[in-house]
C-alpha cells in the first residue's frame, strides 16, 4: 500500500493534479444538506477534515458559514485555497494531521466528512472514529458520504459497506441516518451512503 499517512505523498498527489476522484465542485447530497440547514447554523464550529481542494468549505463560506475550518496535512491543497478565497480567515487554514489535532484545543459542533475517511489507511478507521469523537462537542454531528462499494486497487480511495461502517462507528455514535444517497453526482450514482451520526 502506498504511504497514505504521509502528508508528501498527497502533496506530490495534488502538486501534479492525482486526484482521479476530485470531482471540481460541491458534492450534490452535501450541497443539499447546507441548503436546507438554519441560519442559526452559519455560526456553528465546522470541521472539514482532509478537506483537499475544499470544494464544501468554499461553499459553506459563500453562503456565509463563518466558523469553518479547513484541515489538511498537504499544503498545496490549502495554498491553493487562500487563493481562490483571499479573505477566508487564515486561522481557520490548518495545515495538520487530523489524527494529531488536540480535543483539547479543537472543539466542533459538526463535522463535514467528503473522501476523508476513504482516503486514509483503512487499518486506522478505528482511530479515526476514536478522534472524530473527541474532536466533537457532547452530542456533536458527523455528516457527510462515505463509499458503498469496493475497490479492487491497494491505493485511495478504498471503500467498505454499510455493515463494516455500522460496526466501527457505534462504538462512539448514535447513528441517525446511514443510507444511500438518492442526488450523487451522475459518476458517484448508487456507489454513496449518506451519513449523519450523533457522539453518544
Amino acid at each position: 500500500m502506498e504511504n497514505v499517512s504521509q502528508a508528501e505523498f498527497w502533496q506530490q498527489r495534488y502538486e501534479t493534479d492525482s486526484i482521479g476522484w476530485d470531482m471540481r465542485q460541491v458534492s450534490p447530497p452535501l450541497k443539499a444538506y447546507i441548503d436546507q440547514l438554519p441560519e442559526s447554523a452559519k455560526h456553528d464550529a465546522i470541521l472539514v477534515p482532509g478537506a483537499g481542494n475544499a470544494y464544501e468549505v468554499g461553499y459553506l463560506y459563500e453562503q456565509g458559514f463563518t466558523n469553518v475550518t479547513l484541515l489538511d496535512f498537504a499544503p498545496a491543497p490549502i495554498a491553493d485555497f487562500a487563493r481562490r478565497y483571499p479573505n477566508f480567515p487564515s486561522e481557520h487554514l490548518v495545515c495538520a494531521d487530523f489524527f494529531e489535532l488536540s480535543p483539547e484545543r479543537y472543539q466542533f459542533d459538526w463535522a463535514l466528512e467528503q473522501t476523508f475517511f476513504c482516503a486514509i489507511n483503512p487499518q486506522r478507521r478505528d482511530e479515526y472514529v476514536q478522534q472524530m469523537a473527541g474532536l466533537l462537542k457532547p452530542k456533536g454531528k458527523l455528516v457527510g458520504l462515505l463509499f458503498d462499494r469496493g475497490f479492487d486497487h491497494t491505493h485511495p480511495p478504498f471503500g467498505g459497506d454499510v455493515e463494516e461502517y455500522k460496526q466501527r462507528f457505534e462504538s462512539h455514535f448514535a447513528i441517525e441516518i446511514m443510507e444511500p444517497c438518492y442526488n450523487s453526482h451522475p459518476a458517484r450514482q448508487g456507489s454513496e451512503l449518506f451519513i449523519k451520526l450523533q457522539v453518544k
